[in-house]
């Protein structure tokens, strides 16, 4: 049965608001292994290569809650700042009420990102650190 779009905002809604609270009570919930394949089956629909990074860190994250305990947060954190950048970037694919779906979503995992501790730096920060210490 295909999605229809009502079920793909749905979808988008659902998965903000499991990050918009305590993301630790998130990572532990039982759900996240169904919300992440439910996540990576609407992307690879979309069948647009620009989103093809999406799907690749979605499914390093679910086998990596899958496989362990006790999850390494600063990779968690590195997935979720990069799945918030690129999410925002795939928002532009999006059309009528799931675009602003797609941005609340993309804000929600930098959100969840920086609640792990760390601010990711963007491509033109990390040049202008490099050239500071070569200084």
């Amino acid at each position: 049965m295909e999605k229809t779009e009502v079920q793909h905002q749905v979808h988008l809604d659902s998965t903000t608001e499991l990050l918009g609270g305590s993301l630790t009570e998130a990572l532990a919930r039982a759900g996240l292994d169904n919300t992440l394949q439910q996540w990576i089956a609407d992307v690879k629909a979309l069948n647009n290569p620009e989103m093809h990074q999406i799907v690749v860190d979605l499914q390093d994250m679910k086998a990596h809650f899958g496989g362990t305990s006790n999850p390494d947060m600063q990779l968690v954190r590195k997935w979720l700042h990069r799945l918030g950048t690129n999410t925002a970037r795939g928002a532009v694919f999006a059309d009528g009420n799931t675009q602003p779906r797609v941005a609340q979503l993309s804000e929600a995992l930098l959100a969840a990102a920086k609640q792990l501790g760390h601010d990711e730096n963007t491509p033109a920060e990390d040049l202008k650190a490099d050239s500071a210490s070569n200084s």
